[in-house]
């Protein structure tokens, strides 16, 4: 026992003695960055034109086909999105089979199958190989394309794009692409509802028609497979596919700007603004530098502990988190960096976004932060390995890229070498602090002087257009008398006055259920009543006065505070234009702008320290719009007359509450009617 003691003794202090002599306020050296084994494809081409390329990989009982199309990009005009529908359509069924006997066929082997304008994929066990090419065959070359999977396609685009129109973040990149690359240039068209609903099948088969031939494609097939067996399943299935001519085109590479170009685009609604810096240049995948610059944007804004994470979240507190990358590309790359921050600091943070572009070119990095980029991307690198898809990526891209054949195999190696003097040359070549375009998403009025010391400021529609404020000449167009016209267009002061009650229901669709609106007014009383219904179930009950607002849900009542009771309490007054005069109500014309294509004029209207925008219709003096930070957009669609007076009959609504937009139409409304104790309580 005594032994056993000592020797237990003898190994701890040993240990002990080896502990201590480790620094543990040093990272342990960085052992040499491994050759990734990486299996040499075996290529063969078909006749027909088709590059196939087969990796071997054992381990697993899978195999996995990887197709892609290399056509150059296209314009789509006044069909865009037309691509963003041909993989769906695809998918949509064959000449044999509907898309859910597809869909079922898949399913029963284990298998996935997916397909897009330029590329499809397909996967399963060995074993299924056999059934899963059939399948991969029959999407491929048999497609039905049906009517009835394109119409729902364009209305779930519809829906998608009216969403997108209230997304800053969604808004923020179509703009920042509009002005960057002209919408004349594939890069920087819209989609808008319009050309979605120009979009028809024969389009979607002209389309496939056009681009989906053999001697444009490439094959990767990874997994448990034999070359030899490749090349027999290959002839089997994709020898029959005819080859043809594709078109190519041919698009001029957009420039930086000269001198800093600032686009701004109005949210009245926006709490915040959303800020993209960057500017396009020439940076092919396969040029050399291509591995130190990823290392460059991953210490410029790769993640929380990148340059700009630590200024603008870290040090400043502007935003919950900021980012950059560079994008390589055959026609243009790109250097993008983002934030949403509050609009009280948007030209700050601007000016922090260019600081630290600037100082990015001035050789600042540090050995710290290039070893934190390496070890960063070397960590996203190997764990890309686990997927059978990457390993076909890697052999299409090769080819397609034109990158060296052992790319990919040295990528840890290369990415080891580079050096902090090398890492500091390519960041003063690629990243400058001047010549770039800012986009910034928000409330314009909080904002839009200061960034005119940026550079030249242009004013964007949501759709990334220039918006044409028109100035008015006619000095008898005024704030006011826009307004008049307005009362007078949906009735009369008069006959406005005269409303004292108004009940009004509407219904609106949330993800496939119906909702039901229910207003109340009572102006004799001062009292107002909201109520949200789901079929006959009250969701919640909102109860105003001009002292407070009550909101009920689900048997819980709380009165909301000062500044969230405001956008309630506007519905006390049925038609609050009409006390505009009396009650320190501010109005500022602000010249003409579009507002869904049509001519209005631009209202603010100021009431105490809250601000809203009305647009009013210059042909027929009707409100179209109005945009408030407290109560979110509203839309008018259509107006209907009920008893004399015109009301929106369809209103889309988009606030911070409602995570899509809410599209409500009137079921009915009554004027003057008797409103019960009961309802008002």
């Amino acid at each position: 026992m005594k032994k056993t003691s000592i020797f237990l003794l003898a190994i701890l202090c040993s240990t002990t003695v080896a502990l201590a002599q480790i620094d543990r306020t040093k990272y342990p050296e960085p052992a040499p960055a491994p050759q990734i084994n990486i299996g040499d494809p075996a290529t063969f081409t078909l006749p027909n034109g088709l590059t196939v390329f087969v990796v071997e990989n054992h381990k697993l009982p899978r195999v996995t086909y990887s197709l892609v199309l290399d056509r150059d990009p296209i314009l789509e005009g006044d069909k865009a999105g037309l691509t963003s529908f041909v993989g769906d359509m695809l998918m949509g069924g064959t000449a044999s089979r509907s898309k859910d006997e597809l869909d079922e066929a898949i399913d029963r082997i284990g298998a996935r199958i997916g397909a897009s304008s330029t590329s499809a994929s397909a996967s399963s066990l060995k074993k299924y190989n056999a059934q899963l090419l059939e399948l991969f065959a029959d999407v491929l070359f048999n497609p039905a394309f049906p009517q009835a999977e394109l119409d729902k396609l364009k209305k779930q685009a519809i829906s998608g794009l009216a969403a997108a129109k209230e997304d800053p973040n969604s808004i923020a990149d179509v703009v920042r692409n509009a002005a960057m690359y002209g919408k004349d240039h594939p890069y920087g068209e819209t989609e808008t509802e319009k050309t979605v609903e120009n979009v028809q099948v024969e389009d979607v088969r002209n389309y496939y028609d056009t681009y989906f031939k053999p001697n444009i494609a490439y094959l990767a097939i990874v997994g448990d497979i034999t070359v030899s067996e490749a090349k027999d399943l290959v002839n089997q299935y994709f020898a029959s596919w005819q080859k043809g001519e594709v078109a190519k085109h041919q698009w001029p590479a957009p420039q930086a700007p000269q001198g800093n170009k600032v686009v701004l685009v109005n949210r009245a609604s926006s709490a915040q603004s959303v800020i993209n810096v960057g500017y396009p240049f020439e940076l092919k995948p396969n040029n050399p530098d291509v591995i130190a610059v990823s290392v460059v944007a991953e210490i410029l804004g790769g993640g929380a502990s990148s340059r700009l994470f630590q200024n603008l979240r870290e040090d400043k507190g502007y935003t919950y988190g900021a980012y950059g990358n560079i994008n390589p590309g055959k026609l243009v790359a790109t250097l993008n960096t983002s934030a949403s921050v509050r609009n009280a600091v948007t030209d700050s943070a601007t000016q922090e976004f260019i600081h630290e572009l600037k100082k990015m070119g001035e050789r600042t990095i540090t050995q710290t932060e290039l070893d934190l980029a390496k070890a960063s991307l070397a960590g996203s690198f190997g764990r890309s390995l686990e997927q059978p898809s990457t390993i076909a990526n890697f052999a299409i891209n090769t080819e397609l890229q034109q990158l060296p054949k052992d790319y990919y195999k040295n990528y840890l190696k290369n990415l080891d070498a580079i050096t902090l003097d090398q890492i500091n040359a390519i960041a003063a070549k690629y990243v400058h602090g001047d010549n770039l375009q800012i986009t910034v998403v928000g409330k314009t009025d909080d904002f839009a002087e200061q960034m005119a010391r940026f550079g030249d400021v242009q004013f964007y529609t949501v759709t990334g257009d220039p918006e044409v404020k028109v100035a008015i000449t006619d000095a008898n167009v005024t704030a006011e008398s826009v307004v008049d016209r307005y009362l007078t267009a949906i009735g009369g002061r008069a006959q406005l006055a005269a409303v004292k009650t108004l009940k009004s229901v509407s219904e609106a669709e949330i993800q496939g259920m119906t909702i039901t609106i229910e207003q109340l007014v009572d102006q004799n009383k001062g009292i107002a009543v909201q109520n949200t219904k789901l079929g006959t179930q009250v969701l919640s009950k909102v109860l105003i006065t001009k002292d407070r607002v009550t909101v009920t849900a689900q048997g819980q009542s709380q009165e909301l505070p000062a500044d969230a009771a405001t956008a309630y309490q506007a519905l006390l007054a049925i038609f609050p234009e009409l006390n505009y005069a009396t009650n320190n109500t501010k109005l500022e014309l602000d010249g003409i702008t579009k507002v869904n294509e049509e001519n209005a004029y631009k209202i603010k209207v100021i009431q105490g320290d809250n601000t809203s925008v009305d647009y009013f219709s210059v042909e027929s003096g009707l409100k179209l719009k109005t945009e408030s930070e407290l109560s979110g957009e509203t839309t008018v669609e259509k107006y209907d007359i009920y008893d004399g007076i015109k009301l929106p009959e369809t209103i889309t609504i988009v606030n911070k509450m409602v995570p899509m937009p809410l599209k409500a139409v009137t079921k009915a409304v009554v004027i003057n009617g008797e409103i019960s104790a009961d309802e008002l309580k």
